[in-house]
């Protein structure tokens, strides 16, 4: 029988999910607060870029953790997700 794409994405997540646990917190929480600075000060498209790599950490770890969050952390990750998208379209976008 064929594995649905949930247990195929999190079967191919654990490696990735080990070498995460393996860094030490400040490192992670270094590289995403570069990724944000590289956000917000970077010239368009690459601010966006960086926002983009920061959703789709988010959507990744969102993913992952569905089933076992409750209804008040869904949407609170979610809104998450969708600020981070917003903003990268904001800074991908050209203006008028």
């Amino acid at each position: 029988m064929a594995l649905s794409f949930r247990s195929r994405l999190e079967h191919a997540s654990v490696p990735w999910v080990e070498r995460l646990n393996a860094v030490p917190r400040p490192v992670g929480l270094g590289v995403l607060v570069v990724l944000l600075a590289v956000g917000i000060l970077a010239p368009r498209p690459w601010g966006g870029i960086a926002f983009l790599l920061v959703a789709a950490f988010v959507a990744w770890l969102l993913f992952l953790t569905w089933q076992r969050l409750t209804m008040p952390e869904r949407l609170m990750r979610t809104a998450v997700l969708v600020l981070a998208v917003a903003v990268a379209i904001v800074r991908i976008v050209p203006g008028g």
